[in-house]
């Protein structure tokens, strides 16, 4: 931390005295311990954070809030984390920039969004036709894809940790039906991360809007398609009534993880069992994330079918094909212009090549239904 960013700090902090002998957790999420005592005094801190979700969205934004909530409950009001939703304190999608900057310790998102900043932060969120929640929630934990996120965000001054996944998502609502991958030409969806530009190669426009204009554009003809979540987020948002036809299955998005993102120089001022606490309730959050959606997604997915008369789409095996193809041809281009992206995915992809194995042997059969 510089000197000014130092003086602000200690300016708008608590007046009482600095927990004396507190020391930085090295390695992050890489399981070391303190360089020293976890000294515990009076102290309090009160932070910002700043989410890309809307006020009232349930399971995102309702997580942030659950986790600032968790973090002051075991620190016993030591810490106080007040949550802003986007465009409350600063747009939705620039959360990136001010919490690398400082302006909030504290982001909430999905690391797709930052591809413009380093494009290697998109396989921290989802990979097309990758990894399922189980897996990927091994590669980051037990596979050094965690380390390899840490070593990404460092030079922006930004730690990241896993704080939730969505699970599998649907493939999205289209104002057409998609037959063949001639129908993708000139389709206007809205699709972040590396999703995005396997639609881009098939001949259709990529369009990044945060979740509060989704409906709208669909709703006007700014954008021809959306992808979302499932079917809990999407009944919600009412995507139903400005689009037709709901695709599956989510082949951009198998498996997508939310992240908790701090101002590095801001964690690091803090005593070691405040950055535990803050790592523990993320952690909380992944398991709570994704259990919300498995609980809610099938109960929504009727509505939808029985009660609002969706028409309901599996995606024709040859535009899966195709889009898998450009997937692939997609991913080996970012990964031979950007060294950090090519670190990344020869990790995701070992990981990938060592866990498929054992999923076949045990879960890809039981779904089958050969286990009755």
């Amino acid at each position: 931390m510089d000197k000014l960013k130092r003086r602000e700090f200690l300016k708008t902090a608590s007046t009482a005295g600095l927990a004396g002998g507190a020391a930085l957790m090295a390695g992050c999420g890489s399981g070391q311990e303190s360089s020293g005592p976890a000294i515990r005094t009076d102290r309090t801190y009160e932070w910002k954070m700043v989410t890309t979700w809307t006020p009232n969205l349930p399971i995102l934004q309702e997580s942030a809030r659950l986790l600032s909530q968790w973090v002051e409950e075991m620190s016993e009001g030591r810490m106080k984390i007040t949550v802003y939703a986007g465009g409350e304190l600063i747009p939705a999608l620039e959360g990136f920039e001010a919490v690398s900057q400082g302006v909030a310790e504290m982001g909430h998102g999905a690391a797709y969004y930052w591809a413009g900043k380093a494009p290697a932060t998109q396989f921290f969120s989802s990979v097309p036709f990758g990894m399922n929640a189980q897996q990927v929630t091994a590669w980051l934990y037990s596979g050094g894809g965690l380390e390899l996120w840490e070593d990404i965000y460092a030079p922006f001054n930004l730690i990241p940790m896993p704080a939730g996944n969505t699970g599998f998502q649907m493939g999205g609502w289209f104002r057409k039906e998609i037959n063949t991958a001639d129908d993708l030409q000139g389709l206007k969806m809205r699709i972040p991360g590396l999703g995005g530009d396997v639609i881009k190669r098939a001949g259709g426009s990529a369009i990044l809007s945060p979740v509060g204009e989704i409906y709208t554009n669909l709703e006007r003809g700014v954008i021809d398609a959306t992808e979302w979540i499932g079917p809990y987020h999407d009944y919600l948002m009412g995507f139903y009534r400005a689009a037709q036809y709901y695709y599956y299955p989510g082949w951009h998005e198998p498996g997508t993880v939310t992240e908790l993102m701090v101002n590095k120089s801001a964690f690091e001022e803090l005593p070691a069992y405040l950055q535990t606490i803050i790592r523990t309730a993320a952690a909380r959050s992944t398991h709570w994330v994704l259990s919300e959606f498995d609980a809610r997604n099938n109960e929504y997915l009727q509505k939808l079918v029985n009660e609002e008369g969706v028409q309901l789409r599996r995606f024709p095996d040859t535009v899966l094909t195709t889009l898998k193809g450009y997937a692939d041809e997609v991913i080996a281009q970012l990964v031979e212009t950007d060294e950090d992206s090519r670190r990344v995915y020869e990790s995701f992809t070992s990981f990938r090549n060592t866990v498929t194995g054992w999923t076949d042997l045990g879960e890809k059969i039981y779904y089958s239904g050969a286990m009755g």
